[in-house]
């Protein structure tokens, strides 16, 4: 019994061990490269382990990335550089009122700009991260301000001083001042109206309604006020005017041109909001015809004390030949091929009736023409769609001449 427990016992022995060396001629050797499977990991070292090379990889991207976002171009990176460096100088471009520094308050342009070049040269500093991940073999000095940012300069600092100057007309807009000067303005206008109005009204009258419009009591009025605006134009201004009350014994009478005198004075706080805002305000005012053929009181009173006539006013009428040109310019609707053709056609026109039929000019052109001969004009210039000649009607002193000369250098002169 004991001999067939140890013949089974070695039979399954040797069975079990065809199946183990079955199973083991079916794997690939450690030394059989035919049916290897390689993981490569994305990195370029070849000794890292596990999941380092992607992490490194992916650390690299997202640094990559971060940089091209923050920092997209040069125009960009310099931009950031060089205000900093007007900054530090000047102080940051801010519309609160005296946060900025008053070294630049009154800086030129060139003052500026020799700044941002000595800071810029200075900065030596990498100016975009990321072309160094990316270009790791070139050297630092390509990569740094002072190389990359000279060009830069000058358009940054026309920049800086246009955001400067906006931040100080938004500061000025938003000063105690400013809105002072608004209401004052305010009630001026009002007051120009009252004065226009009421202006020959007696004084007691006009101060009345002058203090309910702008006076002490209204936003933007006072004292000062109503009295500028009762007193604009009154003739008592010069010695004369105060002779003409006597004479006239009207002592509310207005000067002659009281109107624009009330302007003026409008003007005057037009001017003061102006310059408190930063504004350029103007008003449009009424034009007033001043001109008077009739003697004054004064005059009248003169004239009669020593017996004589008071002279009349001549008046001046435009002579229209003084100010009309030396030459005029017409386009013909024909070519004209040379000199010939062109003063042939010149004298016609001068020489014809305006309505002649006429193949080069039409019949306003004639009449013009005609009637800039009339006038003085001395030179007729005719053009077509190449050429041009000068052609003169009336002698010509040497200053015209040369005039015509340099003016039309171009054209065929005979």
């Amino acid at each position: 019994m004991k001999n067939i427990f140890m013949t089974l016992s070695a039979l399954g022995l040797v069975f079990c061990t065809g199946q183990v060396m079955a199973v083991s001629a079916g794997m690939v050797g450690v030394d059989d490269n035919s049916a290897r499977v390689t993981l490569t990991t994305p990195t370029a070292t070849s000794n890292l382990r596990g999941n380092q090379g992607a992490a490194s990889a992916y650390k690299t991207n997202q640094r990559n990335t971060y940089y091209m976002v923050t920092q997209p171009d040069v125009d960009s990176a310099c931009r950031e550089k060089i205000f900093n460096c007007l900054a530090e100088y000047c102080g940051d471009v801010t519309v609160v009122p005296g946060q900025r520094s008053g070294r630049c308050q009154y800086a030129t342009e060139t003052e500026l700009y020799n700044y941002a070049m000595l800071c810029i040269q200075k900065d030596t500093s990498v100016l975009l991260p990321q072309y160094g991940v990316n270009m790791g073999g070139v050297g630092a000095a390509m990569n740094t301000a002072a190389r990359l940012c000279t060009p830069y300069v000058q358009q940054e600092v026309m920049t800086y001083l246009s955001m400067a100057n906006m931040a100080d007309e938004l500061s000025k807009s938003h000063s105690d001042l400013c809105l002072q000067r608004r209401q004052e303005l305010e009630a001026a206008m009002a007051c120009h109206s009252v004065a226009l109005a009421y202006g020959n009204e007696t004084s007691s009258m006009l101060n009345t309604y002058l203090t309910d419009a702008c006076g002490a009591g209204v936003p933007g009025g006072s004292a000062e006020m109503v009295t500028r605006f009762a007193n604009a134009g009154n003739v008592g201004a010069s010695i004369w005017g105060w002779a003409e009350k006597i004479v006239s014994l009207d002592l509310n009478n207005k000067g002659e041109d009281w109107q624009q005198a009330v302007d003026a004075v409008l003007a005057s706080y037009t001017n003061r909001m102006n310059l408190a805002c930063g504004d350029d305000l103007q008003l449009n005012t009424t034009s007033y015809n001043t001109s008077s053929d009739s003697p004054t009181a004064l005059q009248t009173a003169a004239a009669l004390a020593i017996g004589v006539a008071f002279p009349t006013v001549e008046k001046t009428v435009e002579n229209p030949y003084e100010n009309w040109s030396v030459y005029k310019e017409v386009t013909s609707m024909s070519e004209l091929w040379d000199y010939a053709t062109a003063y042939q056609v010149v004298q016609a026109a001068l020489t014809n009736v305006a309505t002649t039929q006429n193949a080069f000019l039409t019949t306003a052109q004639l009449a013009d023409m005609q009637e800039a001969y009339k006038l003085g004009t001395k030179v007729f210039i005719m053009r077509d769609s190449a050429r041009c000649y000068i052609i003169p009607v009336a002698t010509l002193t040497d200053q015209e001449t040369a005039l015509v000369a340099q003016t039309f250098a171009n054209c065929v002169s005979k």
